[in-house]
C-alpha cells in the first residue's frame, strides 16, 4: 500500500454506500436518523479521489441495512451512489441507487401554502422530472424543486447544508 492510499477497515456486517457526492455523507447520516448518541458505529470518509468523479464520499454503517425509502432518500441527494450489503466480510448485494418516477413521503414542499403543509396532509408526492440535475415536481401545488431545496428539507440542522 502506498502512503497516499486510504485504509478502512472492513465491517462485518451492515451497508457500505459509496459514491456518495462529495460533502454529502454527513447529511446522509442525518437522514437516516445516526446521530452518534444511539451506538451505531459508523465510518465516513469525506473528499476521497474517485476514478468515477474527482471525488466522493463512503458511509460505512454496522449492522444496518437501509429500507427502500432510506435509498429513495439518498438517491435524491446522490443518484449515483451505489449501496453494498455485507454479510460475514462479504459483499451479498451491490446495487445503484435508483430514483422512481414517483417519490412519496418526502421531501416536505417548500411551498409554506401547499396542502401536504397543513395539518393533516396528504402524503408529500412529488414526480421526477430529471435526475441530473435533479428537478421534482409538487403533485398538489406544483412546484419544483432542485437538489439544494431537497437537501434543505431533508436535513433538521440547516448548518450541514451550503
Amino acid at each position: 500500500m502506498s502512503s497516499n492510499e486510504l485504509k478502512v477497515s472492513k465491517i462485518k456486517e451492515g451497508t457500505v454506500i459509496d459514491h456518495v457526492n462529495a460533502g454529502m455523507a454527513l447529511i446522509v447520516l442525518e437522514m437516516l436518523g445516526i446521530t452518534g448518541t444511539e451506538g451505531t458505529v459508523a465510518t465516513l470518509s469525506m473528499n476521497v479521489p474517485s476514478k468515477k468523479s474527482t471525488k466522493k464520499d463512503i458511509v460505512k454503517i454496522e449492522k444496518r441495512f437501509l429500507h427502500r425509502n432510506e435509498i429513495n432518500q439518498i438517491a435524491l441527494i446522490s443518484p449515483n451512489a451505489t449501496i453494498n450489503e455485507i454479510k460475514d466480510y462479504k459483499v451479498v448485494n451491490k446495487f445503484q441507487v435508483e430514483l422512481p418516477d414517483v417519490v412519496i413521503g418526502f421531501p416536505k414542499c417548500i411551498n409554506p401554502r401547499c396542502i401536504t403543509n397543513a395539518r393533516e396532509p396528504p402524503k408529500q408526492t412529488y414526480y421526477v422530472k430529471s435526475i441530473n440535475p435533479l428537478k421534482i415536481r409538487c403533485k398538489y401545488c406544483n412546484i419544483d424543486m432542485n437538489q439544494s431545496d431537497v437537501v434543505k428539507q431533508l436535513t433538521k440542522f440547516q448548518g450541514l447544508t451550503k
